[in-house]
């Protein structure tokens, strides 16, 4: 159904409801980089964890927050509806971040407390994240020209807050203790959760629940809203196990990926057709490719801030900035570049020579592999002195453009491609491949460490020459995509004629 928007509703030639979207998921994105910004620090400074472990842990607990996407999204795609997900799914994540702030506030060693709120950020994130891409693309037709501009912008909320959120969170919590930076995380998804119940008039009605009648059916006594609002202590208890049990984690993000792979080639061959399988099995490849460039793009939180910590020179006009401030810069140079990057996506557009999103992907890691290559420059600066800045900044500015390349253009193809009563769940396995990107950022960060970290930063050539190595690897594949690409599209063109 095309959403037919009153001038009224229409700011800056978008739906109001856009505004309203970007402003939630950027106090989202505010508290979820910002804790992430500490989390490694946190592992390893304050409980004393070994680069090894706490990159397994940091994967593990990525993975998951990627990976529960695919159960908020069939239960809002279901029963729930996607606005009352992202509603309850935005407290769940602020009493999360509370939980992380009491378990250093209370001065206890007990570690239940920070598992316990990891696993509710888990469990809440579940809930919003997938639901609100969805709701974004809910603003406009399917084959409206603005859809990838809106997902551009929407991007460039969640990089804003992203940029922050490191700032605020990881100069408070690295310098006055860790629960103040826990605790400014829980703020800024409050706010984003005011936003969002006070902008509902915004979404013209998107994003519903298919059937308030069922939501409202008693089940077992309880009605079947409050029973899928109470489904949230298993699956805390549940994301418990699997954070403190990474390769347990692995296992399950191998074998569901692979029954959800072979899930969605079912449905494309057996209960679809024409253009509708078309449009589904390329979604598939996207969704395939894209974990190649979120291994190495995620070593920013992991083994990237343990080297930034060790080895760079973090002097600014006289001051030391901690490292956990650094994560900022990914985001701040995707804020800088996602307004261009709109305008050449509608300029394209217009011109009719928009890059296909494969060919978009392969660009991305080819980006995101260059960043590496020229990290791996730094072997040339003297034993004896620290990496200068410019090396990060080069590093993460290549990742930015990488990022621009992929993530909102996988976003808008999403909702471009999805069969309509798959769109959450299509978007949930996307963050399924995501999450299995980051669980190998987890493992490709614990070798790193395992190779040439150690207490004092390790041996700074060993770490350096793992980075080229991957990103060599990881360039290549970009092109090999993107040559493959090319290609099969002369050869449709030629069966075409």
């Amino acid at each position: 159904m095309t959403m037919i928007q009153p001038e009224a509703e229409m700011l800056w030639g978008h739906p109001k409801g856009l505004y309203v979207l970007f402003f939630t998921e950027l106090w989202e994105r505010f508290s979820f980089y910002g804790m992430r910004a500490l989390l490694i620090f946190y592992l390893t400074r304050h409980f004393l964890y070994s680069g090894e472990q706490s990159g397994l842990l940091y994967g593990a607990y990525l993975a998951l927050v990627f990976l529960s996407p695919m159960i908020g999204g069939y239960l809002a795609d279901r029963w729930l509806g996607q606005r009352k997900a992202v509603l309850f799914g935005g407290l769940v994540i602020a009493s999360g971040h509370i939980t992380l702030g009491l378990e250093d506030v209370l001065g206890t060693s007990a570690q239940a407390i920070f598992w316990i709120g990891l696993s509710l950020i888990v469990v809440g994130t579940g809930f919003l994240k997938a639901n609100i891409s969805a709701l974004v693309g809910k603003l406009y037709a399917a084959h409206d020209p603005r859809r990838d501009s809106a997902y551009t912008l929407f991007y460039m909320g969640i990089n804003l807050g992203g940029a922050i959120g490191p700032v605020i969170c990881g100069v408070l919590g690295e310098t006055l203790g860790w629960g103040y930076g826990f605790g400014a995380a829980a703020i800024g998804m409050i706010a984003g959760v005011i936003v969002f119940a006070r902008g509902k008039r915004h979404l013209l009605g998107g994003g519903e629940a298919p059937d308030p009648a069922a939501l409202a059916q008693p089940v077992f006594g309880l009605k079947r809203e409050w029973l899928i609002y109470a489904s949230t202590i298993p699956l805390t208890l549940l994301s418990w196990v699997l954070l403190i049990s990474p390769k347990l984690t692995g296992t399950l993000l191998a074998v569901g990926g692979i029954l959800v792979g072979l899930l969605l080639v079912w449905i494309a061959l057996a209960r679809l057709e024409g253009e509708e399988r078309r449009k589904l099995l390329y979604a598939l490849a996207l969704i395939v490719i894209q974990p190649v460039f979120w291994g190495l793009y995620e070593q920013s939180g992991s083994s990237l801030s343990l080297f930034i910590d060790h080895h760079v020179n973090r002097m600014i006009f006289g001051h030391e900035v901690p490292a956990s401030v650094f994560q900022a810069l990914p985001p701040f140079f995707v804020c800088l570049i996602a307004l261009p990057f709109a305008a050449l996506w509608l300029r394209l557009a217009k011109a009719d020579r928009m890059p296909t999103p494969i060919s978009s992907f392969a660009f991305g890691i080819i980006m995101v592999g260059g960043g590496f290559v020229l990290m791996a420059l730094a072997q040339w600066v003297p034993a004896d002195q620290k990496v200068p800045l410019a090396f990060i900044f080069l590093l993460f500015l290549c990742h930015a453009i990488g990022e621009m390349c992929l993530s909102p253009v996988g976003l808008s193809a999403m909702s471009r491609f999805a069969p309509r009563h798959m769109l959450s769940f299509l978007m949930g396995t996307w963050f399924l491949a995501t999450a299995a990107g980051n669980f190998s950022a987890g493992v490709i960060a614990s070798v790193i460490e395992a190779m040439g970290g150690g207490a004092d930063g390790g041996d700074r050539a060993i770490i350096l020459d793992a980075y080229l190595r991957i990103g060599l690897v990881a360039a290549a594949i970009g092109a090999l995509v993107l040559v493959l690409n090319v290609g099969a599209q002369r050869l449709l063109q030629s069966r075409t004629a």
